[in-house]
């Protein structure tokens, strides 16, 4: 006998969203509400006001210290070891007490030999290094 509506072996599924809808959105609210309070570190860097007069000649030549792409640190065209910048760049400031210091790092550097050399002269008692990226090869 032939029954009305559907046959035995068909069975009427339905898939049922709201929970999963319910999970999504709870999601969402939280990834707003973390991203909200994200706050992301850095280093601030003061740039001088660009100036169209020429340097001074009778100033005090600057104590310069490059990081180069191999992450090699020179202090005044010798290489030294991060260890030793506080050390040398005291000894300088001590030569030359109004000399600033500026950092020409290689855009292909490191971050961690970067911050090893800031950390080092400001060890030395050196509030605000210049740091100017050199052209890249």
């Amino acid at each position: 006998m032939k029954r009305l509506g559907k046959a035995n072996n068909e069975e009427e599924t339905d898939i049922d969203i709201t929970p999963m809808l319910d999970v999504v959105f709870i999601m969402l609210i939280f990834f707003i509400v973390t991203a909200s309070f994200v706050k992301e570190s850095g280093i601030d860097i003061n740039k001088p006001p660009a100036s169209a007069d020429p340097p001074d000649p009778e100033a005090p030549k600057p104590i310069v210290i490059e990081i180069n792409k191999l992450n090699e640190i020179t202090i005044e065209r010798n290489v030294v070891d991060h260890r030793a910048i506080k050390s040398t760049v005291t000894r300088l400031k001590a030569e030359r007490p109004e000399a600033s210091v500026v950092v020409k790092v290689d855009p292909k550097a490191q971050t961690k030999a970067i911050i090893q050399a800031i950390d080092g002269i400001k060890s030395a008692n050196v509030p605000t290094p210049t740091i100017s990226l050199t052209e890249g090869t």
